[in-house]
């Protein structure tokens, strides 16, 4: 796990932990561009990188991502540590981007559990590899207590608006999970050109509802 890149107020009462995609780091445009925009709602923002892409910084060398599953303790330390800068009394929801997102997800009950996290925000979940609805990414959705958010864009190719509102119908995603729709949006958010809606629109709309949900969960825990 690299250092934090903290952003925002570093005494606000809501923190949110961002984990990065499986091929960007914690400094892409997105991230930087979703951060700003965040820490603009007066939200504080901590984002880190697993130790496979922090590594990439120093061997510049490409190594594909490890399975989630293998960097779910990463996130778990990394969790803790963010919640042990809170101040008193403070909240911090854990997420990320597509990859980090999920891996976040996959540790969000234990977490919730052990009063390390209050709530999961996700941005780009990858529910499927593009082009393969069939390998669903979704068994331990099902079942998730705790409460989350995923901003999708609706023509995601890792889980479009279709496919995943099927899904919802079809109870493969807990009543937990609400999900905010980015007009037009592929994984990025970014929308076609003539959609009527824009990047910025849709990166704005997502950090203005991720402000909404972590504010109203942790109004009521």
């Amino acid at each position: 796990m690299s250092a934090f890149l903290v952003d925002g107020d570093p005494t606000a009462p809501i923190r949110i932990l961002l984990a990065h995609g499986a091929g960007a780091p914690m400094t892409s445009p997105f991230m930087d561009a979703l951060t700003r925009r965040l820490a603009g709602q007066g939200l504080g923002v901590s984002r880190f990188e697993f130790g496979y892409m922090a590594a990439r910084r120093t061997s510049g060398k490409r190594t594909p991502p490890p399975k989630a599953e293998r960097l779910m303790d990463e996130m778990i330390d990394a969790a803790r540590a963010a919640a042990a800068e809170l101040p008193a009394g403070g909240r911090l929801f854990i997420g990320g981007k597509s990859l980090g997102g999920r891996v976040a997800s996959l540790v969000a009950d234990r977490l919730l559990g052990d009063g390390t996290a209050s709530g999961l925000v996700c941005f780009g979940y990858p529910f499927h590899p593009p082009g393969q609805p069939a390998k669903l990414r979704t068994t331990h959705l099902a079942g998730l207590v705790c409460p989350a958010l995923i901003v999708q864009g609706e023509r995601d190719p890792f889980g479009s608006r279709e496919e995943v509102e099927a899904l919802a119908a079809g109870g493969a995603l807990s009543s937990a999970i609400g999900i905010f729709w980015a007009t037009d949006g592929d994984h990025d958010l970014g929308p076609r050109g003539g959609s009527g809606a824009t990047r910025a629109g849709n990166l704005a709309a997502a950090a203005a509802e991720a402000e909404r949900f972590v504010r109203e969960v942790a109004a009521r825990r």
